[in-house]
Parts: structure tokens; sequence; C-alpha cells
């Protein structure tokens, strides 16, 4: 490499000399103090963690949540000239869906957990009887097991308080971090940006953009991705369940919206169910393959396995099809739903450090003082290359 920015040995043997008479030059006292600065910074940061251990998935899907909205803040705000103001009617329209949604289906699956008990001795009956027609269980009779699992069902309504009065308090704590969280988010996100950027020594700026880059793609890919091919297998769920006039359609198609998230265990749990009741309750099996076969075929394989991976590496520019694949199947399972997005986050910022350390000119051999030059600059177009 040539040119008047080109690195040659005398430069790398000066910067290394500097480097290593700092060290040189520190004194005992000085020395401790750095010590004792990092051993205090470690144990004050690991009782934070342990502190926030409970609800730092809210906070950061309200950080997620917050960037993606904050256009909303900003138009209300332009018009309605109140910081608070704007951020109160955006967390509204954001929260009120949910909740009418959560209401909506709490209520539909307590009235079909009611019609269950009101109606068990039919239930177990039918059951029984399309169980005795399987060819591996003529003449055996499964009453007391099938009369116990519709039992539990029915008490489902009963099971959902009784679990949310015992989860209570986290689920309070959990709420008011992730209200909070995101108000901060859509009213002082240019000073968190700011403060982030300015804590930033020049000498690591490649390698900080490589990470937003990096992060930046995988995000606006994984939502982007995660939300078209949820709609649509929601949407599929639902034109089924209207087509063959299975009950609590909207419900089943909520469900599995939320369901769907997971890659693996996905909207199966909801078009199988279905499957079976048609087949059971109505005696509908050509229907009740149908399920099977768009289900399995669209939902599962196509849109889960290949459509969401597929869209979320076109979209990030970052990842490739393989490693936004493992990024969200792996995510999911490491942390939960919000895993859809950490697990090709970690993903994009392991291949923009990578990128970084391995780049022709290393960020690590730049004057703690100085800017990098045009000849550091280049891994921007280099973490997007590889897909």
């Amino acid at each position: 490499m040539t040119g008047p920015n080109a690195e040659g040995p005398g430069d790398r043997r000066r910067v290394e000399r500097r480097v290593s008479q700092r060290v040189a030059d520190l004194t005992l006292p000085e020395f401790r103090r750095i010590i004792l600065t990092s051993l205090l910074f470690v144990l004050v940061l690991s009782l934070f963690l342990w502190m926030v251990r409970v609800v730092v998935i809210a906070a950061i899907l309200a950080v997620i949540v917050g960037i993606y909205v904050r256009p909303l803040y900003l138009w209300l705000l332009a018009r309605l000239k109140r910081p608070v103001t704007s951020a109160l009617v955006t967390i509204l329209i954001v929260v009120v869906p949910v909740l009418a949604a959560i209401a909506y289906s709490y209520a539909e699956l307590s009235s079909a957990a009611k019609y269950i008990a009101e109606n068990e001795a039919e239930i177990v009956t039918k059951i029984d009887a399309a169980v005795r027609r399987l060819p591996f269980f003529r003449g055996e009779t499964f009453t007391e097991q099938i009369r116990a699992f519709v039992s539990s069902t029915s008490l489902y309504g009963a099971r959902i308080v009784d679990t949310l009065q015992e989860a209570i308090v986290e689920v309070a704590v959990s709420s008011a971090i992730f209200l909070f969280t995101l108000g901060y988010i859509l009213t002082d996100a240019e000073t968190v940006a700011a403060y982030v950027r300015g804590k930033i020594p020049p000498r690591y700026s490649e390698l900080s953009r490589a990470l937003e880059h990096n992060v930046e793609g995988v995000l606006y890919g994984a939502i982007y991705a995660t939300l078209v091919t949820q709609t649509v297998k929601s949407l599929v769920i639902f034109a089924m369940n209207v087509a063959f006039q299975v009950p609590l359609a909207a419900v089943l198609a909520l469900l599995s919206f939320v369901i769907g998230f997971f890659p693996i265990v996905g909207s199966w749990s909801i078009y199988v169910p279905v499957a079976i009741w048609l087949a059971i309750f109505r005696e509908a099996y050509v229907s009740s393959m149908l399920v099977l076969l768009i289900g399995f075929l669209g939902n599962t394989l196509f849109m889960s396995m290949y459509l969401r991976p597929k869209l979320a590496a076109k979209k990030s520019r970052v990842l490739n099809f393989y490693w936004m694949f493992i990024g969200l199947v792996t995510g999911v399972y490491t942390f939960g739903i919000v895993g859809i997005l950490l697990g090709p986050i970690v993903i994009g910022l392991l291949k923009a450090v990578f990128d970084t350390v391995t780049a022709q000119t290393s960020w690590r051999l730049l004057d703690t003082d100085g800017e990098p030059d045009a000849a550091t600059s280049t891994i921007l177009p280099a973490a997007s290359d590889a897909r």
C-alpha cells in the first residue's frame, strides 16, 4: 500500500514503542489504582446485572420497540409540541391494541373452557371413538386418560388467572420497566446516542461504525422478515379456520402470530390441533389433511424455515441466509421471543468484530490521539460483502 496515509514498519514500531513506554512509566500507586478501579467496576457491574436480571428482557424489548416507533413519536411531537404528551400517545397506540387482543383472546378461551366443562362426557365419548378407529388402537379404550385430559383443559381459564396472580409482582415490574424505558427512548434517543458516541475514543471509531452498521442492518432485516411472515402465516391460519368453520378462528390466528415467533416450535401447534379437531368432531378427513398439508408445507417449511431468513438476510445486507437462519433459530431458544432479534444481533456483532480485526489496516495500530485516516475506513464495504 502506498500513499501519504500508508503505514510502514517504522510507524508500526513507533506506535508499539509509545504503548510500551506508557505501560512501563506507570508507578506502583497508579498501577494499584488501575487494579482497584477495574475490580470495583466489575463488582458494581455484576451487582447491576444481577439486580436487573428479571427485567433485562423487558428493557431490551422496550429499546427495540422505541427505536422503531420513534418516527411516529416525532410525527406527533411536530403537531403536539409536547414531548411527554407525544410519548404517552405513542405508548398508548402501541399498548392498547395489544391489551385489547389479550382481553379478547382470554374471553374467547374462557368461553371455550366453559363449553368443554359443560359437555365433557360428549367430548370424551367422541375422542375415545375416534381413537378406537385408528389401526393400532382397535379394541383399546382410553376413556379415563381422555377424561383427565379434557378435565384439565376445562380448567384452562382458571389456571390463567392463578398463574397471573402468582407472577403478578414480576409482571408488574417488567411492565413498568418496559413502559418507562420505552418513554425514555422516545424522548431522549438523541441524548443517549450522543452520550454513547462521545464515550468511544477516536481509535475505535472504525470498530464502532462497523458494529452500528451491522446491528442496524440485522435489526431491520429481522423485524421486517418476522412481521411479514407472521402476518402471512396468521392470515393463512385464519383463512383455513373460516373456510372449514373452525371455532375461535380469530383467537387461533392471534395465537399463531405470537407462537410463530419461534422458528421451530411455531404455528404447527395451532394447525395440528385444528386438523385433529376436524377429524374427530367433524369427521372431515379431507379438510383435516388439507390443513396439515397447507400448514406444514406453507407455514412451517416455506415461511419459517426459508422465507423468513431469506427476507431477513436480503434486507439486512450483513448476514447471508445460513447465518441469519442460525441467528433466528438459536436466538429464540437462548433468549426467548426477544431472541428473534438478539440472535441475529449477536452474529452481526461477531461479524463486525471479525471483519475489523482482520482488516488489512487494523484499528489496534491507530494513535490514541489521532483520527482514523481514509485507509482505515474500509470496514463498512467489507461488512456488507460475503452475502
